[in-house]
């Protein structure tokens, strides 16, 4: 009788410590989901605090250009709004469009500014655009950080006995940033009608994997 009691508390104890892993997991993979969420709207907000000085710049030079300055202002004004929650599709649905707008409104504002060689060559507005440059690489770079981060995470959730784990604890799949209409597609300025068209590119997709 000891000898079967022992056997059951060895088997209870081993099956603990393998539910106190999985956990342990999977807090860490939810940690590293936040982390690379935070790097996203660190470099979304590192482009909308360029875009009040852009705006300034370009508005001594082209102060005519209401229509397209206001277009970046208001678009701005909606992306600054915006707070997401990972686990909501719609939420990170909304700040995907409202980050979109703006990016077509300072693509507008850039063909804008071919009209007027002073702006193009003013080093204020250079180091801007340069800056601008930058940050949308990187806006890039961490979009697709996160959803390889995301990845890893929801593949783990629905592994077994992850998934079990998980659902005792509540801990629910994260929502990746998806590809929007066109997004594979550079944008191209036509300065000679200051609209923008699109250019065919090939866009590769990295799927991680982990092991337990």
């Amino acid at each position: 009788m000891k000898k079967t009691r022992l056997i059951i508390l060895a088997v209870v104890i081993v099956v603990i410590l393998r539910v106190a892993s999985k956990y342990n997991n999977i807090v860490t993979l939810n940690e590293s989901v936040t982390t690379a969420r935070s790097q996203v709207e660190n470099v979304y907000q590192r482009r909308l605090d360029l875009v009040p000085n852009l705006v300034n710049t370009v508005k001594w030079f082209a102060s005519q250009e209401q229509t397209v300055l206001l277009g970046v202002t208001n678009a701005r004004a909606s992306a600054t709004k915006m707070n997401v929650n990972i686990n909501d599709a719609q939420q990170l649905a909304t700040f995907q469009k409202t980050q979109g707008e703006l990016t077509t409104a300072l693509w507008k504002l850039l063909a804008v500014v071919e009209n007027y060689p002073d702006l193009k060559s003013n080093q204020n507005f250079l180091e801007l655009q340069s800056q601008l440059e930058w940050t949308e690489n990187r806006i890039a770079v961490e979009r697709k950080n996160f959803n390889d981060v995301v990845n890893t995470y929801n593949i783990y959730l629905r592994r077994f006995p992850s998934n079990i784990v998980a659902w005792i604890w509540g801990f629910q799949k994260a929502e990746q940033f998806k590809a929007e209409e066109g997004a594979d597609k550079a944008p191209v300025v036509d300065f000679d009608t200051n609209t923008t068209n699109t250019e065919a590119t090939t866009e590769t997709s990295v799927v991680d994997t982990t092991t337990e």
